[in-house]
């Protein structure tokens, strides 16, 4: 063990609630309002320095925790309930050590406790419900030891190496070889363009006027976009069509018109695709009404369900020869990650909102198979965003993130946007990473 090592003295909690400025159709419910968790922890080194970190998180139920039976209100009390465990398994915790060792001996106590509750809460969801502790925790680590958390990752400070949290073929590896003490200057920001969201003025009933941008073709001026994520149903392939052939053309006017010549796209499926032939004959028929816009597609996400061992005939090894497919509510471990290998997926979406300390673990595993990677949102505004664009920046191979809260809850964002001009503000297309250098996870100190 090390001095370095911390202990949890207190760990307190409170919830923020937003509406949405308008909806967004997530997983076939339109989703109109978010519960952000926020987190505080006060950890003692050995050498009895005290620091607080922060960490914060939307209780995304209506992705991490689907159900045909119970309500939206039903989950997310499940959730908060959840959380209430977690805050006493925190307190309790009497071990030493860096937030790695931490998080990884307390959850085993975190699925338990969900389990316990017995309401049928995924692993997925309990992950969820963890997160803004286990980001309090490295924010916290970061500033007793005046450093930000990507410098605090090698042996000097960690007790461990990645063989202890993932097994042989990871013996004698450290962490900081799969990630970067410096954040990259800048990253491009994939926009959401929601399966609600208006395309062109005629797809709009009535205007909000509140200042924003409403139709794709204004969003991508306003903020110079290159990147768009598109939300598709998977479950109507004519309307999947149309609108990724709606996008493109609305797109390339929009793109022309402003002198740009390249730009992308990433396609979610949310898991709705029936079988992995609907993705097939998807990409046929995108390919022959707009061969251009087929080209723009960089990868894909999640096209069938997330439960891959109940879904093993669901390979993807014939679509991921034309784009990568990648696994985000699939993945909730290693062996997750190995399922999706033998099934013919090629990349991992790694979400801040699973945990800081799963996040970096799923990303050294990916990197050491040679796997796609990127960094997907949970509408994650002011200090859960800067904890994702962290995540993204100082992982090699990333090379976008997305971001939507600045479309669907801009007001949430509101207090942090002096912390951080460049990742609130999109003016070309990018989001300015450089100034994530701060103590701990970069949110601001308290």
């Amino acid at each position: 063990m090390k001095a370095t090592d911390i202990r949890i003295q207190d760990v307190t909690y409170s919830y923020e609630d937003f509406h949405y400025r308008t909806p967004i159709k997530f997983g076939g419910v339109a989703l109109d309002r978010v519960t952000i968790c926020n987190v505080e922890a006060t950890v003692e080194t050995r050498t009895g320095r005290i620091a607080r970190g922060f960490g914060s998180m939307p209780l995304g139920n209506v992705w991490s925790f689907p159900s045909k039976t119970l309500t939206y209100d039903q989950t997310l009390d499940a959730m908060k309930r959840v959380v209430g465990r977690i805050v006493q398994i925190n307190q309790d915790c009497g071990e030493s050590g860096h937030p790695m060792d931490l998080t990884h001996a307390l959850e085993p106590a975190y699925l338990a406790a969900a389990r316990e509750i017995d309401v049928g809460i995924p692993i997925l969801c309990t992950l969820v419900c963890a997160s803004p502790f286990d980001a309090a925790l490295h924010d916290a680590y970061g500033k007793a030891h005046g450093l930000n958390c990507y410098h605090t990752y090698g042996p000097e400070f960690m007790n461990h190496d990645l063989g202890f949290f993932l097994g042989d073929a990871f013996a004698g590896e450290t962490l900081n070889r799969y990630l970067s003490k410096a954040p990259k200057a800048k990253m491009p920001l994939y926009h959401l363009v929601g399966a609600l969201d208006p395309l062109e003025e005629k797809d709009i009933p009535k205007r909000l006027n509140d200042g924003l941008p409403e139709t794709l073709g204004e969003w991508i001026r306003a903020d110079g976009l290159t990147h768009l994520k598109i939300k598709l149903n998977g479950d109507n392939l004519d309307w999947d069509v149309e609108r990724v052939v709606g996008v493109d053309r609305i797109g390339t006017e929009t793109q022309h018109a402003r002198g740009v010549k390249t730009w992308h796209y990433s396609l979610d499926f949310n898991e709705k695709c029936p079988h992995v032939q609907y993705l097939l004959d998807f990409l046929n028929r995108v390919k022959a009404l707009r061969p251009d816009g087929f080209e723009r597609i960089q990868y894909i996400e999640q096209p069938t369900a997330r439960d891959l061992k109940a879904n093993r005939h669901n390979v993807m090894h014939e679509a991921s020869k034309i784009r990568p497919v990648v696994i985000d509510e699939s993945l909730i471990d290693l062996e997750s990650i190995l399922t999706a290998r033998e099934m013919g997926y090629t990349g991992v979406a790694l979400k801040a909102c699973k945990g800081q300390t799963q996040s970096l673990l799923m990303a050294a595993a990916a990197q050491k198979y040679q796997m796609f990677l990127c960094v997907q949102d949970l509408s994650c505004p002011g200090a859960s965003l800067i904890h994702s664009a962290g995540l993204a920046a100082h992982v090699p191979g990333v090379a976008a993130i997305e971001s939507n809260a600045r479309q669907y809850c801009p007001n949430a964002n509101t207090p942090w946007e002096t912390t951080h001009p460049g990742i609130f503000r999109i003016t070309d297309g990018t989001m300015a990473t450089e100034t994530l250098t701060a103590p701990g996870l970069s949110a601001f100190p308290i």
